[in-house]
């Protein structure tokens, strides 16, 4: 599987993760400001008419011409979704602190929705089938279950880091640098 290449804006924010196709296409139209990382892959075209061949290569981390976080991607939690939340969560149960595979895992809204709950980052947790079905629809004092972490909202850095399972090391440092001290995902 091709690495995927992370693109930023010009103030350096991460834009998008993009195939090696596409960030060959930003170089051949000029579109890339500045490029970050390791060398990634060469792609060789035609012969120009000095003789020499053609050749694009690309850098893992790419910011591009044009391209800017607006505003409200800046400010506003990612969607919340299941993958997300459980890397989130590093795939342990909120409740038991167990670790489990995605498949044994579920949702759980730490206030339910019937009572008022919303569905957002504050409000869900990762929790076994088990420990989900036991609280039903409960809190977790009504529950007498205890939170084993709290929930939160993930930032831009750490967003891309849960959006992709194969980051290269220089993508995962860059990221890294934007992500809280406190973040579950430095542990």
């Amino acid at each position: 599987m091709e690495p995927l290449i992370l693109t930023l804006d010009r103030a350096g924010l991460p834009s998008a993760w993009v195939e090696i196709e596409e960030a060959i296409t930003y170089h051949a139209r000029g579109a890339v400001v500045y490029s970050l990382g390791e060398f990634v892959c060469e792609y060789r075209g035609g012969i120009q008419k000095d003789g020499r061949r053609s050749r694009i290569a690309t850098q893992s981390i790419l910011a591009i011409r044009g391209s800017h976080a607006r505003a409200h991607d800046i400010t506003h939690a990612p969607v919340v979704a299941n993958r997300l939340l459980f890397a989130r969560d590093r795939h342990v149960c909120a409740y038991c602190g167990l670790r489990f595979l995605i498949r044994d895992l579920s949702c759980d809204h730490v206030v339910p929705v019937s009572k008022g709950g919303r569905h957002q980052w504050m409000n869900v947790v990762t929790a076994c089938r088990t420990c989900n079905t036991r609280k039903a629809d409960r809190t977790p004092e009504q529950s007498r279950m205890a939170l084993r972490y709290v929930p939160y909202v993930p930032n831009r850095y750490e967003h891309f880091i849960l959006r992709n399972r194969n980051i290269l090391a220089d993508q995962m440092e860059y990221l890294l640098a934007g992500v809280p001290r406190g973040s579950r995902l430095h542990g």
